[in-house]
């Protein structure tokens, strides 16, 4: 069967999906500090080791005339994970307050929220990539940081959330939850 409003496959709800939506939510929130704060990676050289947060990335990136990988690494890592936690966040509230207006525009939302979340890994796939690449003996070596594992949390975290989310809620009055 199909839905008449917006022609998704239909299937049974997903039990406890406010609840267990919050609880992937405030774990990535969490995890979001650590991700930003740590260093994402270690260098080392001759010259002397480094370590460097995503912000710290960003603005080497920046003053050293890539401002545009800059731009991109800055969304990617910084703006892209924040607003899908502030968009569940705003879908998961709009739930729970019951409203019904502009249901379509929160689908949409929704959608957009789950094409977008595999892609928030790019970075864990650079540095990892970086790793692998420059590992000169003795030359130079890149070691990834904490925030990696933080950041991949956040990913996940999120893209389990936004999978434990019942899109069908933004529907529904608020009497009519099965939660």
């Amino acid at each position: 069967m199909r839905c008449r409003r917006c022609g998704a496959a239909l299937h049974l709800r997903k039990p406890d999906s406010i609840a267990r939506t919050w609880a992937f939510l405030i774990a990535a929130y969490i995890l979001y500090i650590p991700a930003n704060v740590l260093p994402m990676m270690r260098t080392g050289s001759l010259f002397g080791a480094q370590a460097d947060t995503i912000m710290s990335g960003v603005v080497y990136l920046w003053h050293s005339g890539s401002w545009h990988i800059a731009l991109v690494v800055f969304i990617a890592s910084v703006v892209v994970p924040l607003a899908k936690m502030l968009s569940l966040t705003y879908l998961l509230i709009s739930v729970q307050l019951g409203w019904t207006h502009r249901s379509l525009e929160r689908t949409k939302l929704y959608r957009i929220l789950e094409f977008v979340g595999p892609w928030s890994m790019l970075d864990v796939y650079v540095v990892l990539i970086l790793v692998a690449l420059v590992q000169l003996k003795g030359l130079a070596s890149i070691q990834p940081g904490l925030a990696v594992a933080a950041f991949g949390a956040v990913v996940v975290l999120t893209m389990f959330a936004a999978m434990a989310f019942d899109p069908r809620l933004l529907w529904e009055p608020k009497e009519a939850h099965h939660v």
